[in-house]
């Protein structure tokens, strides 16, 4: 899936859509998406000026994309009223650096379900290097509920 796909899935439009192409996906378990980091996305001029960083929150957003990505896919979900909101997060950790021309591999796993709130671990890789490691919850809400 590409991000021409993923858009009819995710409300996130550049620059905040951090999910460039879903590489693995299995229906109620798991994903696997994959986020070029480009040396000319707008947050590298000020993170950092000539030692460009990808900030570690975006690292976390683009895992919590990955989840709604995955809830939506395997819930057949294609309502434009309904959102998915970043809720939680436990456990995060950052383990290196991630830089402009890195590839991020973003790794997704379902761990609980509780109505329409869903627990996650995640893990991000550049090179198969573990960069970030994080438990994740969302929740499903239609926006004109909020």
């Amino acid at each position: 899936m590409n991000k021409n796909e993923i858009i009819n899935y995710l409300p996130h439009r550049y620059p905040f859509l951090l999910i460039d192409r879903l590489i693995d996906f299995k229906k109620y378990d798991y994903l696997i998406a994959q986020k070029n980091v480009s040396n000319n996305e707008p947050f590298f001029q000020g993170h950092f000026p000539n030692h460009p960083v990808f900030p570690g929150v975006l690292i976390l957003e683009a895992m919590a994309q990955a989840t709604a990505l995955l809830d939506f896919k395997s819930n057949d979900r294609n309502d434009p009223d309904l959102l998915y909101y970043f809720v939680g997060i436990d456990k995060a950790r950052f383990k290196k650096p991630v830089y402009p021309g890195d590839i991020l591999i973003i790794e997704v796993k379902l761990i609980q379900s509780k109505r329409d709130v869903h627990k996650f671990e995640a893990v991000c890789k550049v090179n198969d290097d573990v960069v970030c490691l994080a438990e994740l919850l969302g929740a499903v809400k239609n926006k004109n509920d909020t």
